[in-house]
Protein backbone atom coordinates (compact mmCIF):
# COMPACT_ATOMS: atom_id res chain seq x y z
CA UNK A 1 0.00 0.00 0.00
CA UNK A 2 1.52 3.17 -0.55
CA UNK A 3 1.17 6.21 1.20
CA UNK A 4 -0.10 9.06 0.39
CA UNK A 5 0.99 12.65 1.19
CA UNK A 6 -1.11 14.96 2.21
CA UNK A 7 -2.59 17.81 0.07
CA UNK A 8 -1.87 21.35 1.05
CA UNK A 9 -2.40 24.61 -0.45
CA UNK A 10 0.18 26.73 -1.88
CA UNK A 11 -0.14 30.61 -0.04
CA UNK A 12 2.43 31.78 -2.96
CA UNK A 13 0.03 33.73 -4.70
CA UNK A 14 -2.67 34.63 -2.40
CA UNK A 15 0.17 36.86 -0.48
CA UNK A 16 0.56 38.16 -3.95
CA UNK A 17 -2.68 39.27 -4.45
CA UNK A 18 -2.51 40.52 -0.89
CA UNK A 19 0.52 43.03 -1.54
CA UNK A 20 -1.11 44.01 -4.80
CA UNK A 21 -4.54 44.93 -2.37
CA UNK A 22 -2.28 46.53 0.28
CA UNK A 23 -0.73 48.33 -2.70
CA UNK A 24 -3.50 49.93 -3.83
CA UNK A 25 -5.46 50.83 -0.95
CA UNK A 26 -2.45 52.92 -0.36
CA UNK A 27 -1.85 54.44 -3.83
CA UNK A 28 -5.79 55.58 -4.03
CA UNK A 29 -6.12 56.59 -0.25
CA UNK A 30 -6.50 60.10 0.12
CA UNK A 31 -4.25 61.79 2.82
CA UNK A 32 -6.34 63.84 5.53
CA UNK A 33 -5.09 67.51 4.75
CA UNK A 34 -5.55 70.12 7.21
CA UNK A 35 -9.09 71.79 7.20
CA UNK A 36 -9.38 75.28 7.68
CA UNK A 37 -12.62 76.87 8.39
CA UNK A 38 -11.46 80.16 6.97
CA UNK A 39 -9.75 81.45 3.59
CA UNK A 40 -6.63 83.24 5.05
CA UNK A 41 -3.71 84.66 3.51
CA UNK A 42 -1.15 84.54 6.15
CA UNK A 43 1.81 87.40 6.50
CA UNK A 44 5.16 86.28 5.49
CA UNK A 45 7.46 85.64 8.29
CA UNK A 46 11.78 85.13 8.32
CA UNK A 47 11.87 81.72 10.32
CA UNK A 48 9.71 79.28 10.88
CA UNK A 49 9.23 76.34 13.00
CA UNK A 50 6.60 73.38 13.23
CA UNK A 51 5.15 72.41 16.36
CA UNK A 52 2.40 69.17 15.58
CA UNK A 53 0.21 68.52 18.33
CA UNK A 54 -3.00 66.91 18.32
CA UNK A 55 -4.50 68.37 21.19
CA UNK A 56 -3.40 71.92 20.08
CA UNK A 57 -6.01 74.84 20.33
CA UNK A 58 -6.31 76.47 16.82
CA UNK A 59 -8.14 79.79 16.15
CA UNK A 60 -8.45 81.41 12.82
CA UNK A 61 -9.21 85.16 12.13
CA UNK A 62 -10.39 87.24 8.89
CA UNK A 63 -11.79 90.33 8.44
CA UNK A 64 -15.14 89.21 8.70
CA UNK A 65 -15.07 85.63 10.62
CA UNK A 66 -13.87 83.56 13.56
CA UNK A 67 -12.96 79.89 13.85
CA UNK A 68 -11.88 77.50 16.96
CA UNK A 69 -10.79 74.19 15.82
CA UNK A 70 -12.67 75.10 12.63
CA UNK A 71 -15.64 75.72 13.53
CA UNK A 72 -16.93 78.94 12.41
CA UNK A 73 -17.82 80.93 16.14
CA UNK A 74 -18.20 84.47 17.41
CA UNK A 75 -16.28 86.09 19.71
CA UNK A 76 -18.69 85.40 22.70
CA UNK A 77 -18.52 81.92 21.93
CA UNK A 78 -15.02 82.03 21.49
CA UNK A 79 -14.71 83.09 25.22
CA UNK A 80 -16.87 80.39 26.48
CA UNK A 81 -14.65 77.55 24.68
CA UNK A 82 -11.45 79.45 26.11
CA UNK A 83 -12.72 79.74 30.01
CA UNK A 84 -13.50 75.59 29.94
CA UNK A 85 -9.95 74.99 29.18
CA UNK A 86 -8.52 73.33 32.16
CA UNK A 87 -4.68 73.11 31.23
CA UNK A 88 -3.65 76.85 30.34
CA UNK A 89 -0.40 76.10 29.51
CA UNK A 90 -1.82 74.57 26.79
CA UNK A 91 -0.35 75.07 23.22
CA UNK A 92 -2.65 77.56 20.55
CA UNK A 93 -1.81 78.21 16.92
CA UNK A 94 -3.16 81.36 15.92
CA UNK A 95 -3.50 82.22 12.28
CA UNK A 96 -4.32 85.47 11.54
CA UNK A 97 -5.44 87.38 8.04
CA UNK A 98 -3.07 89.81 6.84
CA UNK A 99 -5.40 92.22 5.69
CA UNK A 100 -7.33 91.61 9.33
CA UNK A 101 -7.84 95.13 11.25
CA UNK A 102 -5.46 95.70 14.06
CA UNK A 103 -8.87 96.45 16.49
CA UNK A 104 -9.96 92.67 15.44
CA UNK A 105 -6.79 91.17 16.33
CA UNK A 106 -6.28 93.43 19.42
CA UNK A 107 -9.69 91.81 20.89
CA UNK A 108 -8.49 88.45 20.07
CA UNK A 109 -5.70 88.55 22.19
CA UNK A 110 -7.44 90.76 25.23
CA UNK A 111 -10.05 87.62 25.32
CA UNK A 112 -7.26 85.30 25.29
CA UNK A 113 -5.22 87.28 28.17
CA UNK A 114 -8.31 87.31 29.93
CA UNK A 115 -7.93 83.28 30.40
CA UNK A 116 -4.36 83.20 30.98
CA UNK A 117 -3.58 81.50 27.92
CA UNK A 118 -0.11 83.02 27.01
CA UNK A 119 0.84 79.73 25.28
CA UNK A 120 0.60 81.08 21.72
CA UNK A 121 1.59 80.38 17.75
CA UNK A 122 1.37 82.66 15.46
CA UNK A 123 1.53 81.01 12.30
CA UNK A 124 2.49 82.79 9.34
CA UNK A 125 4.24 82.06 5.57
CA UNK A 126 7.61 81.02 5.10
Amino acid sequence: MKRREPLTLDLTPLIDVVFILIIFFIVSSSFKKENFALNLTLPQGAKSSTMVNKTMVSIELNQNNIAYNGEKIDFLKLQEKLEVIANKQEAITVKIDKSVPYQKVVELLDILQFNNLSNLSLVTEK
